[in-house]
């Protein structure tokens, strides 16, 4: 495929992830929190693999041809994702927008030993959905290291949704979902990819693998573009087992007080950075409304057309 059609099919969906608020800079700050046992060393070894010992301390990269048009697949894909969100999941997602935008600093009273993983911040959001009326926890996950996938844990949110017939689906809400996916010299389009990735993800499982496997593949094309193996913990295991691992659910935090001495600085500054995304994103998706109902239009338009061609 000529890059130049990749680059024309593109054009307007890379436009709205320069848009998305926040560069690498910016999502690196929010990475830092990311709670992963592994966290410290795995920095430090993840700047070692990916960065090398060819003295390039470079943040980015430039594309080639053929990966400029392999990233660009890959955005299609992520947008359409993004858009495939079931009634109940648009209406949830909206409902935790509002609610992340209402919380303050001094809404953060949770006490915890070590380094800030944002728990505070995930109490607050799941104290306020539960009083929304939404069965929500904050779920810990933990895995084993297994082969090449090394082990670890993560902290995230899900809710039940009990529908009429008795049956339930659990969606998964995770608040720093960009930082899962940061690499280190990635091509200028990867970077446009992670930007408009969802600043807050809500989903189910299944719509969630989709994500990763797409954002696996772009990491791939990213790092192979500089001649960079994929390190195991942005292979597609590893942030599986994020998600599908063993966890326990939890309405409340371990360590709670009334009164703080002083507000959690990390998780205010986290805080604040995740509100300034959002409403980033939800600018930029304001902006592009009127491009994005252009679009559908034609697609029903273009599927009304192909339904006649086969009735006649």
């Amino acid at each position: 495929m000529d890059c130049r059609v990749c680059a024309a099919t593109g054009d307007v969906w890379f436009r709205m992830g320069n848009g998305g608020g926040g560069g690498v800079g910016e999502v690196g700050q929010i990475g830092g929190f990311s709670h992963e046992s592994e966290h410290d060393l795995a920095v430090m070894v993840r700047d070692f693999l990916e960065v090398g010992s060819s003295g390039n301390d470079s943040r980015y990269s430039s594309d080639s041809d053929s990966g400029f048009c392999d990233l660009v697949r890959l955005a299609d894909h992520i947008s359409y994702y993004k858009l495939s969100a079931d009634q109940y999941e648009s209406d949830l997602l909206s409902v935790v927008n509002s609610l992340l935008q209402s919380i303050k600093a001094t809404d953060l009273h949770l006490v915890k030993s070590g380094t800030c993983n944002a728990s505070c911040v995930r109490f607050s959001l799941v104290k306020l959905l539960r009083l929304s009326g939404y069965d929500a926890a904050v779920c810990a996950s933990k895995w084993q290291g297994s082969g090449k996938v090394p082990g670890g844990d993560h902290e995230y949110i899900d809710v039940i949704n009990h529908k009429y017939n008795g049956s339930s689906e659990r969606l998964i809400i995770d608040i720093d979902f960009r930082s899962h996916f940061e690499i280190a010299r990635a091509v200028e389009s990867y970077d446009r990819i992670l930007n408009s990735l969802p600043v807050i993800y809500v989903g189910s499982l299944a719509k969630l693998k989709w994500f990763l496997q797409a954002m696996v593949e772009a990491a791939s094309s990213s790092l192979k573009q500089n001649s960079m193996p994929l390190p195991p913990w942005r292979s597609l295991s590893y942030l599986q087992a994020k998600w599908h691992s063993p966890y326990q659910r939890r309405f409340n935090p371990d360590e709670q007080t009334s009164v703080l001495p002083s507000e959690p600085k990390q998780c205010i500054r986290l805080l604040k950075s995740m509100q300034s995304s959002l409403r980033s994103e939800i600018e930029v998706e304001r902006l592009f409304k009127p491009i994005n109902s252009e679009n559908n239009r034609r697609l029903k338009l273009e599927r009304w057309r192909h339904s006649l061609i086969r009735t006649l």
